[in-house]
């Protein structure tokens, strides 16, 4: 590789950089935003929990702490905001009685979808001038990107 193109390599590099930077920002801003549409009290932390639990649960406590990477307590208190918006419910788990299973309520569920097809027609406005190669291009890159980082 010549000085030219090494050059070349960094610069484009750093503007990956900062790419993804304005995404990261980007994708904040949009979960709080998200997360006032499903409802105006929740916090944005909170609306990706009950997002993760309407889309796998039930779950234990204990399940949504390891996908969250957060400690027992935390997890406590950000389901119970939910249970207290009633966006979660609580049961007693069927294998196990003495164990609490999670999920999102019915009331949960129908907002998260409301909220998802007012989000999706947007993205979908936005993106419309991309061609259906382009988007696939684009997701391919953004896959490869992702696995090539997931030890980060």
């Amino acid at each position: 590789m010549n000085d030219a193109s090494e050059r070349r390599r960094h610069d484009d590099l750093r503007r990956i950089e900062s790419e993804v930077g304005t995404l990261i920002r980007r994708v904040k801003r949009v979960m709080g935003e998200r997360a006032r549409e499903v409802h105006p009290d929740l916090h944005p932390m909170t609306y990706s929990i009950l997002d993760h639990l309407a889309r796998n649960g039930p779950m234990r406590g204990a399940d949504l702490s390891g996908a969250f990477d957060m400690d027992k307590g935390g997890v406590s208190r950000q389901v119970q905001a939910l249970v207290d918006l009633g966006l979660v419910e609580r049961r007693p788990d069927p294998e196990d009685r003495r164990a609490i299973m999670l999920d999102a309520s019915e009331e949960g569920r129908k907002r998260l979808a409301a909220m998802s097809r007012v989000r999706s027609e947007r993205f979908d406005e936005r993106l419309a001038a991309w061609t259906d190669a382009e988007l696939s291009q684009f997701a391919a890159q953004l896959a490869t990107y992702n696995r090539a980082l997931s030890e980060d």
